[in-house]
């Protein structure tokens, strides 16, 4: 990659680092003062109904159509069920279980856990993405490094923060099996951006029901200003403007080479928390990311088979 790549990639993990930051800011209504929070998955709604409406207009403003193909927007449904509506509610409402202290900066790390996954489903569900010896000891230090994370309070049920971990642990698998099933657009003639705009705006019709139904929203105590502002730059800046950075990168320097964006979200996450926050992860945190990125970078590959060559 060049120079500009570096720093496109860079940048796509402060975006996305970002959106741990802003939701927990939308969820928890920091700072004290700030006003009330939103409920979860009025916060998903909002974010790809903004996402939506910014991918719209560059869309128009690009001259680039809509597509009206029922069968695209079939699939466009299922990407955003997978790729947003389930995934993105999971990591909020898992965020809203933890502490303020932790919560950006943890579920980060444990959404750091999806290339582990998408090796196990991939291994199980296509013929040409079999899981390698490599791989496995990937998975396996991942796996090692998520239970020195969480801890064994955690595990044996002491801790209160339990089911928000496992939600964001949920999020990471249900994003392997998303990552498959948009495999599919390329064949259906999709354009990057048509496929990013189709999929928020499936995912805002699906969380309008279900925020209706299960937040009520127009019930609680109105937000407060900083709450909202941060769901609103959510949606324009972690979803729309990442996704057009996402395809550029994707264009100019490849799938693999972006794949290494995998590793600096936890990091830019965890830096923004400190930054904005105040969050202070423990030991066991720092150092179960620290066997994750051993599992991803094995998982990855290119670092041990340079090794190998140079030796």
């Amino acid at each position: 990659m060049n120079g500009r790549d570096w720093g496109r990639l860079v940048l796509l993990s402060l975006l996305w680092g970002g959106t741990f930051l802003f939701s927990a800011i939308a969820i928890k209504g920091w700072p004290a003062g700030a006003g009330n929070g939103l409920p979860p998955l009025t916060v998903v709604f909002l974010r790809v109904l903004v996402a939506a409406a910014t991918l719209f207009l560059i869309l128009k403003a690009m001259r680039i159509a809509i597509p009206a193909d029922g069968r695209v927007w079939l699939a466009f449904f299922g990407m955003g069920l997978l790729n947003n509506a389930i995934p993105f509610s999971l990591i909020f409402w898992g965020q809203s279980q933890m502490p303020v202290s932790v919560a950006a900066g943890l579920a980060s790390i444990l959404n750091a856990t999806t290339p582990l996954f998408t090796v196990l489903v991939a291994h199980l569900l296509t013929a040409d993405e079999k899981a390698t010896p490599l791989k496995i000891a990937g998975v396996l230090l991942g796996s090692l490094g998520v239970a020195t994370m969480i801890g064994l309070d955690a595990l044996s049920g002491a801790s209160q923060s339990l089911p928000g971990y496992l939600a964001c642990l949920g999020a990471a698998l249900v994003y392997a099996f998303a990552g498959l099933f948009g495999r599919r657009f390329k064949r259906l003639g999709v354009l990057p951006l048509q496929a990013a705009f189709g999929q928020v705006a499936a995912s805002s019709a699906i969380m309008l029901v279900i925020a209706a139904v299960i937040d009520q929203p127009w019930t609680l105590p109105a937000p407060g200003l900083v709450p909202l502002l941060a769901t609103v730059t959510m949606g324009v800046v972690s979803t729309a403007f990442a996704y057009i950075l996402y395809f550029q990168l994707l264009a100019s320097a490849g799938a693999t080479n972006l794949a290494l964006v995998t590793f600096l979200i936890p990091v830019s996450s965890i830096l923004l928390g400190i930054a904005v926050l105040g969050e202070t992860l423990q030991l066991q945190h720092l150092l179960g990311m620290a066997f994750i990125a051993v599992g991803l970078a094995a998982i990855d590959g290119r670092l041990f088979r340079k090794r190998a060559v140079a030796a």
